[in-house]
Formats: C-alpha cells, sequence, structure tokens
C-alpha cells in the first residue's frame, strides 16, 4: 500500500516476516537516482553492503560501477536494489521463503521506481522477477518482460552478475554485449 518510496523502506524495515532481519547487520534498501530510467536489481546484500547499509559496494559493486562506466553510464544515474535486504549468513544462497517473504516489497519497489527498463543482476534475480525457471546463462542476452500483477510491463535484461565475473573473467565479454544493448535501447527511449 506504500505510495512513496519513503513509506515502502519504513514498511519494509519494520517488516517482521524474513528472518534474516534478526542476523543482518543492516538493512540495504536501494542507492541511486529514484527517477532513474534504469533499475538494477541483485539478490541480495554481500558482506560488504551488510557493513555499509548500500548495495553493490563491494568487489562485485565496484565492478557494476566499471561495468555502466564502460558504456556511458554513471552509478549516479541509476537506481540499484536487491530482492532482500538483509544479508543471508555466510553470503549463501537466500531461501525460496526469504524471496517470497521480501518479493511483494520489491514488487512495489519497482511500480514506485517507474523504471524504463530493469537489469535483473543474476540468476536469482532474475528467475524470480521473470518466473522462470532457466538459469542465468539462458535468460541472458535477450529482452524480456517483467509483469507486475499490479503495475505496468517493464522491458527486462538479464545480466550475469559481477561476483560471478570476478570468478569468471572470461563471461565478461557476454556481459558487455549485454551492457551495449542497454546502452542502445536507453537511447532510443530519450
Amino acid at each position: 500500500a506504500a505510495s512513496t518510496l519513503e513509506e515502502l523502506r519504513a514498511a519494509f524495515e519494520g517488516f517482521d516476516g524474513c528472518s534474516l532481519k534478526e542476523t543482518a547487520m543492516n538493512f540495504v534498501f536501494a542507492d541511486g537516482a529514484q527517477s532513474a530510467r534504469l533499475m538494477l536489481i541483485g539478490e541480495a546484500p554481500g558482506g560488504e553492503e551488510d557493513r555499509m547499509g548500500i548495495p553493490f559496494v563491494g568487489p562485485a559493486g565496484q565492478l557494476l560501477d566499471k561495468m555502466l562506466s564502460a558504456v556511458g553510464i554513471d552509478r549516479s544515474e541509476v537506481y540499484i536494489t536487491n530482492i532482500l535486504p538483509w544479508r543471508p549468513p555466510g553470503n549463501r544462497n537466500p531461501t525460496d521463503a526469504e524471496i517470497s517473504a521480501c518479493l511483494p516489497f520489491i514488487e512495489r519497489h519497482i511500480v514506485l521506481v517507474k523504471p524504463d527498463i530493469l537489469v535483473l543482476v543474476g540468476g536469482i534475480s532474475a528467475k524470480t522477477l521473470l518466473r522462470r525457471k532457466e538459469g542465468i546463462m539462458r535468460l541472458r542476452g535477450k529482452w524480456m518482460k517483467y509483469e507486475p500483477e499490479n503495475g505496468y510491463p517493464v522491458i527486462a535484461r538479464a545480466l550475469l552478475h559481477p561476483a560471478y565475473l570476478l570468478r569468471q573473467p572470461a563471461q565478461k565479454r557476454e556481459t558487455w554485449h549485454d551492457l551495449l544493448e542497454v546502452r542502445a535501447r536507453l537511447d532510443e527511449n530519450s
């Protein structure tokens, strides 16, 4: 029912339906321009993000910033968040129950930001929001549509997670092509 991002943040921060809240250091809501045309959504905060309370600031976030910059997009021009605002212990993958508990909040988050393009960073984010079963390697490389229950459809692109790219640098080429297409789509609609 939140009608602003501030109301959503307050409601989400006060939400007790996800046990990760008890083990995380900080609530990591979002970062960037609230009126951004490009919204990036990851899965959950990592260790550095949990310490600082800001999404994508650790090594993977630094790589993401460099990748965006390489295609002429500054981090200050985008809006970045995660499906979960609390870090899973030991950086484990979020459970289906944790994702389900937080999903209504991220869906409302998207409706309130109203981006032109969603970039779904990593397999968990892409599979969850696109309601697909395929892995990230099959989902990346093409345009899809995110269709919320209560809101407008948004074009979406799945992207390999920068944490994966740090471990598999040979895959950066694929991500470069994806980001070039995101940049081109932004330019087309400007």
